[in-house]
């Protein structure tokens, strides 16, 4: 089969075997995998990552022990756990601490032609919600998972640092639970992607910031960046709660002075449960068809990483040959 490969710094597209489910585990074969920044993180080396990347995807079922998947069209929870930890037995699955992820600890991704995944970590997809729509499934999810970690009083001041995939999807989502969000970018055009919704948009100049300070009870980075920390520190006011999104291969490098002396609350914020995220794609409120930037052959994934690199570029989609 053919797979995309990161290893050293470099992305390459190789053959390599079909693999082979393990007990319990479904074979599946790929419709379409969009590329988030954690793959591009992987590639600038983020976790010393070498391997097959790919955790945003819509597969067939090929082969599994239950019968009833075969032939479904399907999206997949990406962290795979030892079901009987501490974490586990409380439905915390994504802190298992033997978990691997899909394409980004242990487990081959989804960035080729053919993948394997637990079948408990399968989740059907209605017809109402097309490849394009399903494929935003886990970033959606780590967005909706905001909600479950944070209790925002009603109607509340949030801003959204970061004008990128997972920005616009925050902010999305974060408008539609009844907050009063604004979104802070470089790009223009990314940012009035979602004025349909009335989403307030503000451009950050790249030369000289001027960041609202001290100004909401409630930021969100997801900036993608080691800097977006700072900036969500200048516009968070005492004793507000920072909630940070980006993955980085870079160190932050932060003084915890500003935190510390005013009570900043920070929370860790990835992975959410789809059942949520499902709900949402179903219900066709999200701003998703503005997000893609391209569609790209698995064959022709260094130029889709390039595209997805650019300046503007948002989510860029790879299909399988066929």
């Amino acid at each position: 089969m053919l797979a995309v490969k990161i290893e050293t710094g470099k992305i390459s597209v190789i053959e390599t075997p079909k693999p082979r489910p393990r007990k319990g585990h479904a074979l599946l074969r790929l419709r379409l995998a969009g590329i988030c920044n954690t793959d591009i993180e992987l590639l600038r080396g983020y976790y010393g990552f070498a391997g097959i990347p790919g955790h945003e995807f819509v597969a067939d079922v090929v082969s599994a022990e239950n019968p009833k998947l075969i032939g479904k069209r399907v999206v997949g929870e990406i962290n795979l756990a030892c079901g009987k930890c501490i974490y586990c037995q409380k439905g915390l699955g994504r802190h298992c601490p033997t978990r691997t992820v899909l394409g980004i600890v242990k487990h081959p991704g989804a960035f080729a032609e053919y993948l394997t995944l637990p079948e408990e970590n399968l989740r059907l997809l209605p017809d109402s919600i097309t490849d394009e729509e399903a494929v935003f499934t886990e970033p959606v999810a780590a967005a909706c998972e905001i909600l479950e970690q944070v209790r925002f009083p009603k109607q509340a001041s949030v801003a959204v640092l970061g004008d990128g995939k997972l920005g616009l999807l925050i902010a999305q989502v974060l408008h539609l639970h009844g907050l009063k969000v604004e979104l802070f970018g470089r790009n223009q055009n990314k940012l009035s992607l979602l004025q349909p919704m009335g989403i307030k948009a503000t451009v950050i100049d790249r030369e000289s910031p001027r960041l609202p300070r001290a100004a909401f009870p409630f930021v969100v980075d997801a900036t993608g960046s080691a800097q977006g920390f700072d900036s969500a520190l200048a516009m968070i006011e005492p004793r507000g709660t920072i909630i940070m999104k980006s993955t980085v291969a870079e160190r932050l490098k932060v003084d915890s002075a500003n935190w510390i002396v005013n009570e900043i609350t920070l929370v860790g914020s990835r992975c959410g449960r789809f059942e949520p995220a499902l709900k949402l794609l179903k219900s066709k409120r999200l701003l998703l068809a503005p997000m893609i930037s391209g569609r790209e052959r698995l064959a022709d994934a260094p130029q889709a990483f390039l595209k997805a690199q650019a300046p503007g570029a948002l989510k860029i989609l790879l299909y399988p040959r066929t």
